[in-house]
């Protein structure tokens, strides 16, 4: 009885956390757009160059918090040279809204990072724009 009752318990929180989950109600589309906005995330941390070039167009242009605007390669370059050190992205809260083969994802997230020599946690809400291309989703210009 105690074995079938710690069971019933077990199944119906793992159902319940289960439920608040976005992904349960995001379509495979939705769920590809946030998959390549955590793999951008992770490359980031990891000073991934080939996965930030796959997800990130050649033409993207980057706009900091300062106002500051970057082109990829600069970009790129500052993150592997050490200028911007990215450690933790805990996005907090997002809605993907895909339309054929382009996205856009609303997201607020809070960046644990040390940029330009501050070190700092902060959080950022903002648009970004996904382009579908030989089956993944990059990052382009609004």
């Amino acid at each position: 009885m105690k074995v079938r009752l710690f069971f019933m318990l077990a199944l119906l929180c793992g159902l319940s956390v289960f439920a608040l989950d976005k992904g349960a109600t995001m379509t495979s589309e939705e769920n590809a757009v946030y998959a390549a906005y955590e793999a951008i995330n992770n490359a980031m941390i990891a000073k991934d160059r080939a996965a930030l070039e796959r997800y990130f167009d050649e033409n993207l242009i980057f706009t900091h918090m300062s106002g500051k605007k970057q082109t990829r390669a600069e970009f790129i370059g500052e993150i592997m040279d050490g200028t911007l050190n990215y450690y933790k992205i805990d996005t907090k809260d997002f809605s993907i809204r895909v339309d054929g083969e382009r996205a856009v994802m609303s997201v607020t997230h809070t960046l644990t990072a040390k940029v330009y020599g501050i070190r700092g946690a902060w959080t950022l809400s903002g648009n970004s724009v996904y382009e579908k291309r030989g089956g993944i989703w990059v990052r382009v210009n609004n």
